[in-house]
């Protein structure tokens, strides 16, 4: 039985296939979002399907409590609509999820909750795309559902599953073992010794709050890292990066930001800290997607020996010790992965040569918006929400473009044949 949907997404009559008269818009969050502003405004009819049970939902479920954003809030707005004007320069958390909220609310988004993409294939026979989900809601719990499309937005992101590793030992260790995406504040480790693995905006900002919360942490950092002050001259460093890049290479541009970073952190490496030799803050996040840490207040304490600096990596887990690679032994309570997040996208997406097997296009930013066959991706440019903002507007407007096409034809038609 098929179950057609109009513009407000209302079932006509119920069935196991859908066939939605628009694209297919699978996540919810911020880049899912801004596609949707954009098709809506347009009259283009859509579907959002979301696994979460909310719009946003790394931003509401899966960050600590003290997280703001890290960059001006003009580099992090969606399209269309900007934040507040009395909203400070760096958003908290609660502020940026209620402007996520109210721009779904005044675009009319409503996505299909707690409904996760199975699969997604291109069927070449019907020149549609087949997109299978797993309902998880308490009625529907295991109901699968198809919708069938011309359209498949991919907007599930880069951050889409947390990176756990494994560790020998990890079952006799007596302290927890957590992810970042579940640690929400160092209230509770008062007076605990506890491991943070990994240096990256999150390792830093999880230790800093444990040291505010009078713990005692240690950090490990086993590659090399950028760390720039968060703003330069009472300006933001990314904001300067940003408008220096309009008349400066890449290049240059990384050497003064880490002249001026050196000026104003001073030299980092007697603390344990090694900057990456070959390639400059922005060079590397543009070539590996690897974020420069902007420092809000961790390096004060890594220098006042708050936070400790481990060098080495875990080898493995015993009770209540941690053994390093190195052959040192560390007495720890409780461990935080702040080990990342990657793309899910391979594990969906079936039969695509569009993405690599890393889950990001091959083509990079800023080609790698649209695929063949009516697959576009949005939220996969290393570039943070700006990027996002950039990838929405293309996808939304090229949709439009064919979408107004073909309705034009097809009023055509109807008149001719009266």
């Amino acid at each position: 039985m098929i179950q057609a949907i109009d513009h407000h997404h209302e079932a006509i009559f119920s069935g196991r296939c859908i066939l939605v008269n628009g694209p297919v818009i699978v996540g919810a969050g911020p880049s899912g979002l801004a596609v949707a502003a954009g098709l809506s405004q347009q009259d283009v009819p859509y579907i959002v399907l979301e696994r979460a049970n909310c719009v946003a939902s790394l931003w509401q479920n899966n960050t600590y409590d003290r997280l703001k954003l890290h960059l001006p809030k003009q580099f992090s707005q969606l399209p269309y609509i900007p934040f507040p004007e009395n909203l400070p320069e760096y958003p908290t958390k609660s502020q940026f999820i209620d402007y996520l909220q109210s721009y779904t609310k005044n675009f009319d988004i409503k996505p299909r909750f707690n409904e996760a993409v199975k699969s997604a294939k291109y069927d070449e026979t019907c020149g549609l795309w087949r997109v299978k989900t797993v309902l998880a809601g308490d009625h529907h719990r295991g109901e699968v559902v198809e919708y069938i499309c011309r359209w498949l937005v991919v907007a599930t992101g880069e951050n889409a599953e947390k990176v756990v590793p494994v560790f020998e030992g990890e079952e006799e260790f007596a302290g927890n073992i957590v992810h970042a995406c579940d640690y929400k504040s160092g209230e509770g480790f008062g007076g605990k010794r506890v491991l943070v693995v990994g240096c990256g905006n999150s390792g830093m900002e999880v230790s800093l709050d444990l040291c505010l919360n009078n713990a005692s942490p240690s950090m490990v950092v086993r590659s090399s890292v950028h760390i720039l002050p968060r703003e330069i001259l009472g300006k933001s460093t990314f904001g300067l990066a940003v408008e220096m890049m309009k008349w400066l290479p890449v290049k240059v541009v990384d050497k003064i930001l880490l002249v001026a970073s050196r000026l104003i952190l001073g030299n980092l490496e007697k603390y344990g800290l090694k900057r990456p030799a070959t390639m400059g803050p922005l060079e590397l996040k543009d070539r590996e997607g690897k974020t420069p840490v902007l420092d809000i207040g961790a390096l004060e304490k890594i220098k006042s020996g708050e936070i400790k600096i481990v060098s080495s990596g875990i080898k493995k887990l015993s009770r209540g010790s941690v053994e390093l690679v190195n052959g040192q032994h560390l007495e720890i309570d409780s461990i935080i992965l702040a080990t990342g997040y990657c793309s899910n996208v391979p594990s969906w997406l079936k039969e695509n040569d569009f993405f690599s097997s890393n889950g990001f296009p091959k083509s990079p930013f800023p080609e790698g918006w649209k695929g063949k066959a009516g697959l576009y991706t949005v939220g996969f440019t290393r570039k943070g929400l700006s990027g996002a903002s950039i990838d929405a507007i293309k996808v939304a407007e090229d949709i439009g473009k064919i979408w107004r096409e073909e309705t034009r034809h097809s009023v055509a038609i109807a008149c001719h044949r009266r």
